[in-house]
């Protein structure tokens, strides 16, 4: 019998994250794919589990774990014999989770504005203004963000706050890699801040926002060790990127290139 179950979607910058701490634990898990724009997320079934309609969801010996910060430092608490993803100092250990808290603030909600605006939007404009709002409606956790972001997408204004928030997360990154000597944020081992982070950076150089550390070589550097680590490969498996699945993400990237 499988002792974790994980409910997430390919695409999902929060789902990456938790596959990515499964992977590199190499925890045997049961992948249960759910389509975010079909509405997989608010039936029934699922809400019972995870009342927010988001993920992703953890099941663990049947008890249920949420949101992705927090199965993040499940498994680390659960399994932190296996590939330990968290400094053994207490202090060292809520500097990391300061980091985290960080991210979570930051940079985490900030690529959903220009991921909806280039990637996802078209699935919005072919409705109707009814049922947008009423899809909108249904969201127990993201309702006044697609309000926000109406069927013509989010304004210039808003686009460019959440990239001035990315390019400035990004600096704050360069500076705890210089602080703890690098190469990851906390020094020579990968941590979970690291993972928070993650897919929030790989989102960045997949549509076309890598210009934000072209002067930051450390991150750069950061990145590849991201992309060869062993986790790194299951995780974002095909279909985990979205110039994998918008075409014409791809045809902008290979324009400006």
């Amino acid at each position: 019998m499988t002792q974790f179950l994980l409910y997430n979607a390919p695409q999902s910058t929060c789902s990456q994250r938790a596959r990515f701490v499964l992977n590199a634990k190499g925890l045997s898990f049961e992948e249960i794919k759910l389509d975010l724009f079909t509405g997989d997320q608010l039936k029934p079934d699922y809400l019972k589990i995870n009342p927010n309609g988001v993920v992703p969801a953890l099941i663990h010996d049947g008890r249920a774990v949420l949101d992705s910060t927090v199965i993040m430092e499940y498994l680390e608490d659960v399994r932190g014999d296996v590939c330990p993803l968290s400094p053994q100092d207490p202090v060292e250990r809520g500097r990391m989770r300061w980091m985290m808290r960080y991210i979570d603030e930051m940079p985490a909600p900030s690529i959903r504005v220009p991921s909806f605006n280039l990637a996802f939007l078209p699935h919005f404009q072919d409705m109707s203004e009814e049922a947008f709002v009423q899809l909108a409606n249904s969201k127990p956790l993201r309702k006044e963000f697609l309000l926000a972001m109406g069927r013509t997408g989010f304004p210039q204004k808003e686009m460019d706050q959440a990239i001035d928030r990315l390019n400035r997360s990004v600096a704050r990154m360069d500076e705890w890699i210089a602080q703890s000597g690098g190469p990851w944020l906390m020094g020579k081992s990968v941590s979970l801040a690291d993972i928070a982070v993650m897919p929030v950076i790989v989102r960045m150089a997949d549509i076309n926002l890598d210009k934000a550390w072209e002067d930051k070589p450390a991150i750069a550097h950061w990145l590849h060790l991201i992309r060869t680590h062993p986790a790194f490969v299951p995780t974002y498996y095909t279909g985990s990127l979205l110039t994998e699945k918008y075409p014409h993400l791809a045809s902008l990237r290979k324009t400006a290139a």
